[in-house]
């Protein structure tokens, strides 16, 4: 359709930026597509993303590219374990908990941002490179790190103990109880992943975008259920997998180029 619209549109280049705009979807997807399979979901991720990537930017000029990413890291993880006791010691509803999580991350981030008005933002050349460049032409550096990461998820999603327990705790969570699973750990430890995958992607897309603000990666939210939805994860639990995932930010990715080739307004893209 892209060719047809506007010939000689699908080229290298256009096959690599599509790849390097899909990846940070795809790694959100991956956060909505373990929570689903329990019968969760995890609405916090677009905050936490835009929250990793704003105290990278903020902290970098200080501490260095590896101590800020770090410490953008170790935020996205305490926000994915409140978001794990919620869901998994006090028994509060996923979407009712991520969406409160994000409001609560979105309250801190405009506190930080007070704090550290005077530091300004910028994000290190490294990151740049992972997120913007290209090696050998047309290849994006953020493979680097996706390749590994989707090779992890799909492995431990099929062949892993602890992804068997996601697949039995949303077929029937009663019935694993029965069996002897640990619900309430497993779902910390679901969520403490989903926040660490949040916090990646958004060190990717602040290095993709060049910048980094405190609602950047917000867009993402409701295109990562979507991505998951389409690769026919099931939002009642049970069934689903992160391949599928993959091509449903693809999809998206495409779509989104579509409607900007035809010059869409933004109102009607949405």
């Amino acid at each position: 359709t892209l060719e047809i619209v506007r010939p000689g549109i699908v080229n290298e280049r256009w096959l690599s930026s599509t790849i390097r705009f899909a990846i940070p979807l795809a790694i959100l997807a991956a956060s909505q597509t373990l929570t689903m399979i329990t019968g969760g979901i995890d609405l916090s991720v677009g905050m936490v993303a835009s929250m990793s990537a704003y105290v990278m930017a903020t902290q970098a000029p200080a501490e260095g590219v590896v101590a800020a990413s770090i410490l953008a890291l170790v935020v996205a993880t305490v926000i994915g374990l409140v978001n794990g006791i919620g869901v998994g010691i006090f028994r509060v509803h996923p979407l009712i908990m991520t969406l409160g999580m994000s409001l609560v991350v979105l309250g801190l981030l405009t506190v930080y941002q007070r704090i550290v008005i005077g530091s300004g933002t910028r994000v290190p050349d490294e990151i740049l490179w992972l997120g913007a460049r290209t090696s050998f032409g047309w290849i994006p550096n953020s493979l680097i790190v996706f390749i590994p990461l989707a090779a992890i998820i799909l492995f431990g999603l099929r062949r892993s103990g602890f992804g068997r327990l996601l697949y039995a705790i949303g077929d029937n969570e009663f019935a694993a109880r029965l069996a002897g699973v640990r619900v309430w750990q497993v779902l910390v430890v679901l969520y403490v992943i989903s926040g660490v995958l949040a916090g990646i992607a958004g060190l990717i897309y602040a290095g993709l975008t060049q910048t980094a603000t405190g609602t950047l990666v917000e867009v993402y939210v409701l295109p990562s259920v979507a991505a998951a939805v389409i690769g026919g994860t099931s939002i009642y639990g049970g069934r689903g997998g992160y391949a599928g995932s993959i091509v449903g930010a693809v999809i998206l990715t495409v779509l989104t180029t579509l409607l900007t080739v035809l010059q869409m307004p933004e109102a009607a893209r949405q």
